[in-house]
């Protein structure tokens, strides 16, 4: 754990003040949820992802869904990219999500996009280094929350996810949002 130097009071409601800078720094918005863990002394707060308390579950999703596509598969929460399998996954792990993506989950809607067709293939994380060719997006949204997404990657040339692979994108993630129901 690393040390701050910041002070803040509890008021009289049990209430403290996260400071803005480290709000941003850790991308935590006005009513992100907040997992309380306690440790003798010590208090942490950690931002709640509700797909990564599915890990076993989503990891072994993200492998079959590569296994059965063949395309770079990928598990994410509304921040970072959790599980990913295939060829590109050590350059993507536990990536925060680029503002590109985060519209898109705010939307609620899938993306598919295919540069050999034309379509406008946005970076899946921020500062990405991998050149997408084709992808498809597609929301976890259970309770009309997003949660993240299940996305289908391709950095090959002339690549172009097909109707089938789309389909197994969109089995994915409604399984993952009914373990939420």
């Amino acid at each position: 754990m690393k040390a701050t130097g910041i002070v803040r009071r509890i008021d009289e409601l049990g209430r403290v003040v996260i400071p803005k800078e480290i709000r941003r720094t850790l991308r935590i918005r006005e009513g992100d949820p907040l997992e309380i863990f306690t440790d003798r002394d010590e208090l942490m707060l950690k931002k709640y992802s509700p797909i990564a308390t599915l890990e076993r579950f989503s990891e072994g999703s993200a492998k079959s869904l590569n296994d059965l596509s063949g395309y770079l598969a990928v598990i994410c929460d509304t921040d970072e990219v959790l599980y990913a399998s295939g060829e590109g996954r050590k350059e993507i792990n536990r990536k925060p999500l680029s503002a590109a993506i985060e519209k898109i989950l705010k939307d609620r809607r899938s993306y598919l996009a295919n540069a050999s067709e034309g379509g406008d293939v946005v970076p899946l994380t921020s500062g990405e280094d991998v050149p997408l060719t084709a992808q498809v997006i597609v929301p976890i949204v259970s309770g009309g929350d997003c949660l993240g997404a299940v996305a289908l990657l391709s950095s090959e040339e002339g690549a172009k996810i097909e109707s089938g692979a789309v389909k197994l994108c969109q089995l994915t993630a409604n399984i993952l949002a009914n373990q939420f129901d």
